[in-house]
C-alpha cells in the first residue's frame, strides 16, 4: 500500500462521555466517589466490583485475539511542570469472544477507561476496572458484556504521568542558551518497549495501526510527530498530525521544543528538515545536504518511494543512543546530526554521514518491513548497518567508507569468538532480554553476514531479492525465511561456484539451510588450511579465543580464495567438516576469504604463515590492502586462541615498514597500541618502556611523516590522527613539543584560533596534563556550543595523569549538569582507559551500581558497555576473582545479563594470553632493540 497519507476528520472522544474516574493507578479494592456523575444519565454511577477479579492474563506477550487498528491518541504536556496528560481511543478489532482487553502501560496513571461499540455508544453505565500487572507492564480492562469475535470497539483511556526521567518513554530534556539560560523540551524513545509509558498501547512490532495525534502546547513551542501537520486549533493551540501510515508503536514519535531548523526537498518531493536548538541552527547544514541525498539514493536503491510527505531530523541535546528510525521524525544526539566545519573533524564527519545513512535505512528496514519479534531484530540494525556502507559509498565516495568495514567485521569476530556469544536470531522475552539484543552480534555480525551473502549471490540478486522482500512484505511483519524465500530461486551452487551471475532456471541452492547454519547458531568457523601438493585440504571448527570448544559446529561456508598464478577469485562452498580443493602444482601461494567478504577466521597449517610472511616480504602488493589487514587480524587472533606464536604473527608485521596503505598499517599499530595499553596496566615498567620504545622506533618514518593540519584524503587523515595520538601517548618528544605548543597557542587566542580538527584532541590531551590546562578545559568544556568539540575535550580531561581530577569529572557525571548524563557512560570507559584511572572507574562502577542501572536501564548497551568495557582492562587472576565476587553480589541483575558473561569471557582471555605470551613478547622485544 503506497497511498499518500492524508488527513483524516475523527470524533474524538469528549464531554459525552462517561466521567469515569478510577482513583489510584491500582483500582482493586477503591471506592467510587459519590459525586461521580455519568454525563447524560441521572444519578450516580457505581463501579462494578473488583474484589473478585484477578488479573486475566499471564504471559509477558499479548494475547493475539485483540488487534489494534487506529489510535486517535491527544497528548498536553506540560513544560513548566515536567508532567504530562493525554487520551487516547484505540480502535480494536476482536477475534475471539471475551470480557476483557490487555494491553501495556507503564508508570502511566489511568484515570477513566470505557469500551464502546463501533456507533460509539458505551457498553456499560458503570465504571470499568482496570486491573494492573506491573511486573509484565500490563493493564486488563474488565468489560461486564462480551466484546463479541468479528466485531469491532473503541478502547477509550485517560491518563497522565511525571515526564520521564532518563532516556525512555516519553522524557525530558535540557540544554542551556549562551546566556546560561535553561530551557526545557519534551521528546521521545520508545525502542524496543517504551511507548508504554507515553500512553497505553498494544507495544508490540507485530500489532501495527495506523496513529493520528493531537498535541497541546504553549504558543513559545513547536511540536513534531512522525506526519506533518494539518490543523492548528489557535484557541487552544493544539496541532493536529495527519494519520499516519500503519507502523509498529516503537516507531511513534514526538517531541515539544522550541528549535529551529532548515530545509530542503528531494527529487520525488519530500521535505526534509533538520531540527536543532537556535544556537546551534548553523550546524544543521551538512546533514540537509546528506539526508535529501540519502533518501533520493534509497528510493532508487530499493525501488519503492519513501511514503511518508516529509523527514524531519531533530538533534536532542539529552539521548542515551546513537539516533532513533521514528518514521518521519528520526531523533539523534547532537554528535551524530550537527557537523560544525571549525570544529568537527573528518571522522566526525564519516560518523555523521553514516548515522544519518543508518537511520534512513530504517525507513524501508524495519519501518516499512518489521521483524515479527524481537528474536530477529538483526533483519532491523544487520541491514541498517550494512546499508549504512553501500549508501555511503554510493553518495559520498570520498569518505573511503569502504575502508572502515573490515573493522565493522573485525568487531564481530572479537565478540563472536567469546564462548557468551549468541546465535544471531536468539529467543528474547522481557524487556530487559530484549535490549540486550541491540548489540554487536544484531549490527555488526548481521551486516557481515549480509556482506558475505551480497558477494555469494552478486549485487545485483542481493538487491533484487531485498526489494523482493520489502515490496512483498511492506506494512507487514517478517522474519528470516521470509527474506530467504525472497532471495532463494535466483542462485544454484554452480553459479556461485563459476562466478556467474545467480538466475538460473537449474536445481537451487538451499539458501535457508546455508543461512540457517549463519543465524540460528553462535559463533564464527575456523577454516584450516594445509597444502598437499596439488591440493588444498581444509577442515572447519568452531574459533574460539577463551578456551576449546566441545561441540561440534558446522557452517555452508562460501569459500573465496587468490593464488598467484591468475587474477581470478576462486569459488567453493564448503559444507562438511572437512573437504578438498584442487588448486594445481604450479600455485606457490594461496589467500583464502579474498577481501575479507566471508565470516570466516583463517589459519594457515604447516609453513602456511611462512610463506603469507614470505610474501609479504617481498611483494606485498600482490594482495589487495583487504587482504593485507585480513591476515594481520587472523595471525593476532590466531595468537589470542593459542593456535599461533606470538612472535610468529609479530614478525607478520614487520613488512609494514614498506606499507603506504592506512587500513593494514592502523591494524598492525592497533594491536601493539593494545598489547601496550594492557601491559602499562600490569606493573611491568620496563616491558612498557621497551615495548615504546620499539613501537616509536618502528613507525618513525611514518610518524615523521605527519603534519599538524587537516590537508589530505580522508585516509591520511585517519592515519594522522591515530599515529599522533599514539606517539605522544608514548611520550614521543617532537610530539609532546608540538602539541604543547599549539594548546599554548590556543590558549593564549582565548578562544578565537582554531585547531586543525584533526589533532585537536590530541593537543588537548597534552594540554591536559597540567593544572591550569585542565582547568582551561574544563571551563571551554562546559562553554562549548560544539558537541564534535565538546567530545574531544572530554576525551583529553579523562587522560590527566591525576587520579583527583578523574575522580572530579566522575562526580560531574553524576550530577548532569556540567557533564551530562547521556555522557557517563562513555566518561567512565574514557577513565578507564587511562592507566591511572581504570581502578578507580571499576570501584565507582561497583559503589553507583544502582545508580548507573536506574539511569540507563538494566540491558541498556550503556550497561553492556559499562560492564565490557571497565573490565576489558583487567588480565590477572585476582582481577578475575574481583569481577565474579562483585557479579555473584548483584547476581539478581547480572543473571539476567549476557554482558556479564562477555565481560567474564574478556577476562579470561586476557588472564590466557599474558600466561601464554607475555614471556614471549619479553623476548621478542629485547631481541628488536638489540
Amino acid at each position: 500500500m503506497f497511498e499518500s497519507p492524508y488527513a483524516l476528520v475523527v470524533l474524538w472522544p469528549g464531554v459525552h462521555l462517561f466521567a469515569l474516574s478510577l482513583f489510584h493507578v491500582f483500582l482493586v479494592g477503591s471506592q467510587p466517589n459519590s459525586s461521580q456523575q455519568a454525563s447524560g444519565h441521572q444519578g450516580a454511577q457505581s463501579l462494578l466490583g473488583t474484589d473478585n477479579l484477578s488479573f486475566p492474563w499471564s504471559r509477558l506477550r499479548l494475547p493475539r485475539y485483540i488487534v489494534p487498528l487506529h489510535y486517535r491518541l491527544l497528548l498536553h504536556p506540560d513544560l513548566e511542570n515536567l508532567n504530562f496528560t493525554g487520551s487516547v481511543q484505540i480502535q480494536i478489532d476482536v477475534q475471539n469472544n471475551t470480557n476483557w482487553v490487555v494491553l501495556h502501560s507503564k508508570g502511566l496513571q489511568i484515570s477513566r477507561a470505557t469500551i464502546l461499540n463501533q456507533n460509539l455508544a458505551h457498553l456499560s453505565e458503570q465504571v470499568l476496572p482496570v486491573l494492573h500487572n506491573p511486573s509484565h507492564e500490563q493493564i486488563g480492562i474488565f468489560s461486564p458484556r462480551v466484546l463479541s469475535s468479528g466485531q469491532k470497539y473503541f478502547l477509550y483511556i485517560e491518563f497522565g504521568a511525571k515526564l520521564a526521567e532518563g532516556f525512555y518513554g516519553f522524557y525530558k530534556s535540557t540544554y542551556r542558551t549562551s546566556s546560561g539560560e535553561t530551557r526545557n523540551l519534551a521528546s521521545t524513545h520508545f525502542e524496543p518497549t517504551s511507548a508504554r509509558m507515553a500512553f497505553p498501547c498494544f507495544d508490540e512490532p507485530i500489532f501495527k495501526a495506523n496513529f493520528s495525534v493531537r498535541i497541546r502546547r504553549s504558543p513559545e513551542y513547536i511540536s513534531l510527530s512522525n506526519m506533518p501537520v494539518v490543523s492548528v486549533s489557535n484557541d487552544l493551540i493544539e496541532d493536529r498530525f495527519a494519520a499516519s501510515v500503519k507502523m509498529s508503536t516503537y516507531l511513534v514519535a514526538f517531541v515539544i521544543c522550541d528549535f529551529k531548523s532548515v530545509t530542503a526537498t528531494t527529487s520525488s518531493g519530500v521535505k526534509v528538515s533538520i531540527y536543532a536548538a537556535a544556537e546551534k541552527w548553523s550546524q544543521t547544514n551538512y546533514a540537509l545536504e546528506v539526508a535529501v541525498k540519502m533518501l533520493d539514493f534509497y528510493e532508487e536503491y530499493f525501488n519503492i518511494r519513501y511514503p511518508l510527505p516529509k523527514q524531519d531530523l531533530i538533534a536532542i541535546p539529552d539521548f542515551q543512543s546513537g539516533a532513533m528510525e521514528n518514521w518521519g521524525l528520526t531523533t539523534y544526539r547532537e554528535t551524530s546530526l550537527l557537523f560544525d566545519p571549525p570544529t568537527s573533524s573528518i571522522s566526525d564527519k564519516l560518523w555523521v554521514t553514516m548515522v544519518i545513512g543508518h537511520e534512513l535505512a530504517h525507513q524501508w528496514f524495519g519501518n516499512l518491513v518489521t521483524m515479527k519479534w524481537w528474536n530477529d531484530i538483526w533483519l532491523n540494525e544487520g541491514f541498517a548497518r550494512y546499508m549504512e556502507y553501500i549508501s555511503v559509498e554510493a553518495t559520498y565516495p570520498e569518505l573511503k567508507v569502504d575502508e572502515y568495514l573490515l573493522d565493522t567485521c573485525f568487531a564481530a569476530v572479537g565478540h563472536d569468538s567469546l564462548n557468551s556469544s549468541r546465535p544471531i536470531s536468539s529467543p528474547a522475552e522481557n524487556p530487559t532480554q530484549i535490549k540486550e539484543m541491540f548489540d554487536t552480534v544484531s549490527y555488526d555480525k548481521g551486516a557481515c553476514v549480509l556482506h558475505m551473502l551480497r558477494h555469494f549471490l552478486t549485487d545485483d540478486v542481493f538487491q533484487s531479492g531485498i526489494v523482493r522482500y520489502l515490496r512483498k512484505y511492506s506494512y507487514k511483519n517478517a522474519h528470516n525465511q521470509d527474506l530467504w524465500d525472497s532471495l532463494a530461486n535466483t542462485c544454484s551452487e554452480e553459479d556461485f561456484i563459476s562466478g556467474e551471475h545467480c538466475y538460473s532456471s537449474r536445481e537451487h541452492l538451499d539458501l535457508t539451510a546455508m543461512m540457517n547454519t549463519w543465524t540460528l547458531q553462535k559463533g564464527i568457523p575456523l577454516v584450516t588450511v594445509t597444502r598437499k601438493g596439488s591440493r588444498l585440504l581444509l577442515r572447519q571448527d568452531r574459533f574460539l579465543r577463551t578456551f576449546p570448544h566441545l561441540f561440534s559446529f558446522l557452517w555452508h561456508i562460501p569459500l573465496t580464495y587468490k593464488t598467484d598464478v591468475s587474477s581470478t577469485i576462486h569459488r567453493h562452498l564448503m559444507t562438511t567438516q572437512t573437504d578438498s580443493i584442487h588448486i594445481g602444482e604450479e600455485v606457490s601461494w594461496v589467500k583464502v576469504n579474498a577481501d575479507m567478504t566471508g565470516y570466516y577466521v583463517v589459519h594457515y597449517e604447516d609453513g602456511g604463515w611462512d610463506e603469507i610472511n614470505k610474501l609479504l616480504r617481498e611483494n606485498h602488493t600482490a594482495l589487495s590492502y583487504k587482504d593485507r589487514s585480513h591476515l594481520i587480524h587472523n595471525a593476532f587472533q590466531l595468537v589470542t586462541a593459542g593456535h599461533l606464536p606470538i612472535n610468529k604473527a609479530l614478525d607478520l608485521i614487520g613488512y609494514l615498514r614498506y606499507e603506504s596503505h592506512t587500513v593494514p598499517l592502523l591494524q598492525g599499530l592497533g594491536y601493539l597500541e593494545a598489547f601496550y595499553r594492557l601491559i602499562e596496566k600490569r606493573h611491568e615498567p620496563e616491558l612498557t618502556q621497551n615495548l615504546g620504545t620499539y613501537i616509536l622506533r618502528f613507525f618513525r618514518a611514518v610518524i615523521d611523516q605527519q603534519t599538524w593540519s587537516d590537508s589530505g584524503s580522508v585516509s591520511e587523515r585517519r592515519l594522522r590522527s591515530e599515529v599522533l595520538s599514539l606517539a605522544c601517548h608514548l611520550d614521543d618528544p617532537p610530539c609532546l613539543e608540538r602539541a604543547q605548543q599549539s594548546f599554548k597557542d590556543w590558549l593564549q587566542s582565548n578562544g578565537t584560533l582554531n585547531l586543525p580538527t584533526d589533532v585537536a584532541e590530541i593537543v588537548y590531551t597534552v594540554g591536559a596534563q597540567d593544572n591550569d590546562g585542565w582547568t582551561s578545559l574544563l571551563h571551554a568544556y562546559n562553554n562549548s556550543l560544539s558537541a564534535a568539540q565538546k567530545h574531544k575535550i572530554l576525551f583529553a580531561l579523562t587522560h590527566s595523569r591525576d587520579t583527583n581530577k578523574l575522580e572530579r569529572l566522575l562526580e560531574l557525571g553524576v550530577e548532569g549538569k556540567v557533564i551530562r548524563s547521556q555522557d557517563l557512560s562513555s566518561l567512565i570507559l574514557m577513565v578507564a582507559r587511562n592507566p591511572r584511572g581504570y581502578q578507580l572507574a571499576w570501584t565507582f562502577v561497583k559503589t553507583n551500581w544502582d545508580m548507573l542501572v536506574k539511569r540507563f536501564q538494566l540491558g541498556s548497551f550503556c550497561i553492556r558497555n559499562i560492564l565490557i568495557g571497565t573490565t576489558g582492562h583487567f588480565s590477572s587472576p585476582k582481577e578475575l576473582t574481583e569481577v565474579q565476587l562483585f557479579f555473584e553480589s548483584i547476581k539478581e541483575q547480572s543473571s539476567q545479563l549476557r554482558a556479564t558473561q562477555v565481560a567474564l569471557d574478556n577476562v579470561r582471555k586476557n588472564v590466557r594470553w599474558f600466561q601464554r605470551n607475555l614471556e614471549p613478547l619479553r623476548d621478542w622485544v629485547n631481541d628488536q632493540l638489540k
